[in-house]
């Protein structure tokens, strides 16, 4: 459609008599643009939907004479409909949650199908009707055994962190069970490429909230909760802003009293299980527990051998350790090169045979190390899926095995916690 230029990213639909274009052109959050048929040239684009620097473009479809746009701004998702003469957006009840647009094959269609979910309600689908500016819900996850979501509280706090970013941090807990200043919480992490951790509804996550666990999301520089720029402010040459943001969460969420200081876990899998690597080497007394699934923590030696495939397509995200500047960045906080003595947490490492991503001998020698500088008594597991890849085991039930398996290793440290400590 238009001549690739470096930096420059779009994509197409196409309505009516126009070409629709999502464009970063005018900056890194994206905005829309259109144009006619044979007006394929970029200075002949038309704005439908500036850039602004702080709400990032998502996503967009065209059906009928309606515009559909799904946008993010301070980690929360939006959905607006840009009529003939109207732009408004789609309302929902809950204050934090996920909106996007789903499936919508019909271009003649007067409504526009979306997903929704949150941390307390199950994914659904609506519809919402251009007419009657009604959304009504069609379909929604089952719950086995029967859910009343009116048991569970979500909601989102906001930590400032060392450097006087703003950090959200979304929650959900059992209204019965939560515990001001003593409650369990297992704080979940990714904050690479991009990707943002959404405020979704989790079924296997009734277990934990059903036996007091407070759950909650850093939505940490690296991902992209915020827009675009939070993504650069943590990746390549500032990747240490995710590390101190997760840490700085972790801290806040204790003085806040969303948890007691001896009962904060810590999870992350992949580049979220680097994020674990390097919480543990970073403050080792903070984490009551650790679970670092499929971890990417051998990140010199990985990203210095360019005979891995993904390799090289990696440079853009942690920096290219040939060139001396991003190799003593890197260094600072690889995992398994900043292993030393220390009294780390119990921590428990899965890894699947066959990963392609992050080979299994990356946390299997991590293991090894960890436990060889580990200077205090606490267990330090790997667990090896000999069936499985990157994604874990693959079948209907065998996810919820694995989920299992890391729920019932925080559960029982929970317990053991509060034995020792008489809680």
């Amino acid at each position: 459609f238009y001549p690739r230029q470096t930096e420059h990213e779009y994509s197409v639909e196409h309505g009516g008599k126009y070409f629709y274009v999502k464009t970063n052109i005018e900056g890194r959050n994206f905005c829309l643009k259109k144009c006619t048929e044979p007006e394929i040239n970029i200075d002949n684009w038309d704005t439908v939907v500036p850039h602004h620097p702080e709400r990032l473009f998502e996503d967009f479809t065209v059906i009928n004479d309606h515009i559909i746009i799904q946008d993010r701004y301070n980690a929360n998702s939006y959905v607006k409909v840009i009529g003939q003469n109207e732009c408004y957006e789609i309302p929902f009840s809950e204050d934090v949650y996920l909106a996007r647009i789903g499936t919508n094959a019909d271009y003649e269609s007067n409504f526009i199908r979306l997903t929704y979910t949150s941390l307390t309600t199950p994914m659904s689908i609506y519809d919402f009707d251009f007419t009657t500016k009604t959304l009504t819900l069609k379909k929604q996850e089952e719950i086995v055994g029967g859910y009343n979501p009116s048991k569970y509280s979500g909601k989102r706090i906001w930590v400032k962190a060392r450097d006087g970013a703003k950090i959200p941090v979304s929650l959900v807990y059992n209204n019965e069970l939560y515990q001001q200043g003593s409650s369990p919480l297992l704080l979940y992490g990714y904050g690479s490429y991009g990707h943002s951790i959404d405020p979704t509804f989790g079924m296997a996550r009734l277990s934990l909230l059903n036996r007091g666990f407070v759950f909650a999301i850093a939505h940490i520089r690296g991902g992209e909760e915020m827009g675009r720029y939070w993504y650069e402010d943590g990746r390549q040459l500032k990747k240490m802003n995710t590390f101190y943001d997760f840490i700085d969460c972790g801290k806040a969420l204790i003085t806040e009293g969303f948890s007691h200081p001896n009962k904060l876990f810590a999870m992350g899998g992949s580049a979220g299980g680097l994020l674990m690597g390097a919480i543990i080497n970073l403050e080792p007394k903070l984490w009551a527990g650790v679970v670092a699934a499929v971890p990417f923590v051998d990140v010199l030696t990985t990203m210095l051998d360019d005979t891995i495939p993904l390799t090289t397509g990696e440079y853009d995200e942690w920096g290219n350790p040939n060139i001396k500047e991003y190799y003593e960045y890197m260094s600072k906080y690889s995992p398994y090169d900043n292993v030393t003595n220390l009294d780390y947490p119990p921590i428990l490492v899965t890894t699947g045979l066959h990963d392609s991503q992050v080979q299994y001998w990356e946390p299997a020698k991590w293991v090894a190390k960890l436990r060889e500088f580990n200077s205090g008594n606490n267990p330090i597991y790997l667990k090896t899926n000999m069936d499985a890849g990157h994604g874990g085991a693959s079948g209907r039930f065998k996810r919820f095995k694995e989920i299992a398996f890391e729920y019932s290793f925080l559960i029982y440290l929970s317990k053991k916690i509060v034995e020792s400590q008489n809680f």
